[in-house]
């Protein structure tokens, strides 16, 4: 019994140990579990860090080759630095030098100018006493139908300033002209009429004027000499300097100006200004006579009498209005005659008694037609032809001059007998030569140009004043008659 219950309890304590072996092995499990994690972790760990070494040393040899690169350029930097000081200085000297230049250029510059001016004035004065008629050349911007036709410009005008321009035909063909003065298309009606005004001065002191323009069909000469609104022409803006001249004259000087306003059409004088003259109206026929020694003059012309510029302004346009224009295929709105616009000022001097009569001419000439070119038919036909007619009659009368021949034939067409005293010495004559920009007006162009240049070369002599002779011997027997009888007051009161 005692055994049993021993063997009892050894049992019972072996169950116990056999208990807490399990729970000690269980705990070691869980520990165990609780390593195998920590060791996993461990585990990951390492290998992050070993990603982030090898990271972090990759790193390091980027930074170690960039700090490489750095030092070196450390190097070259301190170099340039040095070098850049020693540049700094060059270009201090160099600035230095370039300010000097400058002041050296202006100053060369200054007196180029003053010598040009100077060459200028002098050249313009050998021009008066040889009595050259002077050549300015204009040309048209291209228009818009030629832009979206894609034309281009043959025109150079590089020395513009210099009275140069240059025609540039095929690949190697390049021609110079030289004219008084070039007028780019950029240039506008103010800029061009500063090298005009000077011209109605010499009216108002006694000189014969003549201003026409010449050139192709289209071209602009009705635009260079009359203008349009807000753009006036030589016409408008020489009236009125003539009347700012007279306004700032009064009391030293007396004037009277009368206008006329005459076209040639179809070789036929037509006077503009008679009351109710329509385009291409038929008036009475007209004819340039002559009068005195020299001097020419169409009878019957109306001559409207003017006191101001409104006045005056207003009897060109009446005129202008009456003058025949038609459409062809080079211009739309071709003038079909040649308009001519005559101012006559008789002057009086009140501080001498002299007295003058001068005329200014201001022409706008119909433009040459190439009639393939234009497929002009009847009446376009016939004006063409007497327009081609009396330009062609004009460069005759311009090459007799050219070769001082002994006959000129300005009695050839009705334009050359009316531009013979503008022509012949006695009148101070511009020119305004117009041309297209347009390579495929080349051709008209250069014979534009031609022509031009030889009216240039042209020497008349120097023009004479336009002293008025029955004026001077009214005067004169005026001055006779006081003389007499002041020495009869004189016999008089001594006797």
């Amino acid at each position: 019994m005692r055994e049993n219950v021993l063997k009892t309890r050894e049992c019972r304590e072996a169950q116990e140990s056999l208990h807490d072996l399990r729970m000690e092995l269980m705990r070691k499990s869980m520990h165990v579990g609780s390593l195998a994690s920590a060791v996993e972790g461990q585990v990951k760990e390492k290998s992050r860090l070993c990603q982030l070494l090898k990271e972090l040393s990759e790193k390091f040899m980027v930074l170690k080759s960039e700090h490489q690169n750095l030092r070196q350029e450390s190097v070259e930097y301190r170099k340039c630095v040095l070098d850049a000081s020693q540049m700094s200085a060059a270009i201090q000297q160099y600035v230095s030098r370039y300010v000097s230049l400058e002041c050296e250029f202006k100053d060369l510059k200054e007196k180029f100018n003053e010598e040009a001016k100077e060459r200028k004035d002098l050249y313009n004065k050998l021009i008066e006493l040889k009595g050259n008629i002077r050549v300015f050349c204009r040309c048209r911007p291209l228009n818009a139908e030629e832009i979206a036709e894609g034309a281009s410009s043959a025109i150079d005008f590089d020395s513009a300033k210099d009275g140069e321009l240059i025609v540039r035909g095929h690949v190697s063909s390049r021609k110079i002209y030289k004219f008084d003065s070039v007028f780019s298309p950029e240039e506008d009606q103010e800029k061009v009429f500063e090298k005009t005004a000077p011209y109605a001065i010499s009216v108002l002191d006694g000189f014969n004027v003549c201003i026409f323009a010449y050139g192709q069909t289209g071209t602009g000469k009705t635009f260079t000499m009359e203008g349009i609104e807000g753009a006036r022409g030589v016409n408008y803006r020489i009236l009125e300097e003539l009347f700012q001249i007279i306004k700032e004259r009064e009391g030293t000087f007396q004037y009277e100006i009368t206008v006329s306003v005459l076209e040639v059409y179809n070789e036929q004088i037509h006077d503009l200004l008679l009351t109710g003259s329509q385009p291409g109206a038929t008036t009475k026929r007209l004819e340039v006579r002559q009068v005195g020694e020299g001097a020419h003059h169409v009878p019957g012309l109306v001559e409207a009498r003017v006191t101001n510029m409104k006045e005056a302004w207003e009897v060109l346009r009446t005129g202008s209005k009456a003058r025949v224009v038609g459409s062809t295929n080079a211009n739309e709105h071709s003038s079909r005659s040649h308009c001519i616009h005559c101012v006559m000022v008789k002057g009086e001097n009140l501080m001498n008694g002299e007295c003058t009569k001068s005329k200014l001419w201001l022409i706008d000439l119909a433009g040459s037609e190439r009639v393939a070119k234009t497929d002009a038919q009847g009446e376009r036909l016939k004006e063409a032809q007497n327009i081609n007619k009396s330009l062609s009659a004009l460069g005759d009368v311009i090459s007799a001059l050219a070769t001082k021949t002994s006959h000129i034939p300005f009695r050839n067409s009705k334009l050359t007998h009316l531009l013979q005293d503008s022509l012949s010495g006695d009148s101070k004559t511009l020119m305004f030569v117009q041309i297209s920009p347009n390579e495929n007006d080349v051709g008209e162009t250069l014979c534009s140009l031609n022509f031009a240049s030889r009216v240039r070369g042209i020497e008349l002599g120097q023009a004479k004043k336009q002293v008025d002779v029955g004026e001077l011997s009214r005067y004169k027997l005026m001055v006779g008659r006081a003389k007499q009888d002041s020495k009869n007051k004189d016999a008089q009161i001594k006797s």
